[in-house]
C-alpha cells in the first residue's frame, strides 16, 4: 500500500450522502458504467492527500487508499437513517413484549 495517495472526492448528483473517492490521476475512468449510471454526474468536492495516518469522518483511510489502489475507486455510501433504526429497533422491543 502506498504512503500517501492524490485523492479527488466527488459527490453524487443522485443520491445524497453518496461519495466516491477517486486517485485524482486517473478520475473516474475505473469506476464501472453501471455505478456510474447509479451514481449520476459526480460534483468535485475536495481533493486531499491521503496517508494512513490521516483521519477521515466516516471512513478508514487504510481502506479507502486499498480500495482505490485495487479497484481504482471507493465508495462511500449515505449513513443509514436515525429513524429507520428507530423504527427497527421499535419492532424488535415490540416482536419481543408480544412473544411473552
Amino acid at each position: 500500500m502506498s504512503d500517501k495517495l492524490l485523492c479527488e472526492i466527488f459527490k453524487s448528483s443522485r443520491k445524497e450522502e453518496m461519495y466516491l473517492y477517486v486517485d485524482k490521476r486517473q478520475g473516474v475512468k475505473p469506476v464501472p458504467e453501471a455505478l456510474m449510471a447509479t451514481f449520476g454526474k459526480p460534483i468535485a468536492v475536495l481533493t486531499m492527500i491521503l496517508t494512513a495516518d490521516k483521519k477521515l469522518a466516516r471512513v478508514n483511510t487504510e481502506e479507502v487508499i486499498s480500495a482505490i489502489e485495487t479497484q481504482g475507486f471507493y465508495l462511500q455510501m449515505p449513513p443509514a437513517k436515525e429513524d429507520y433504526l428507530l423504527d427497527v429497533h421499535r419492532a424488535q422491543q415490540n416482536a419481543r413484549g408480544s412473544a411473552q
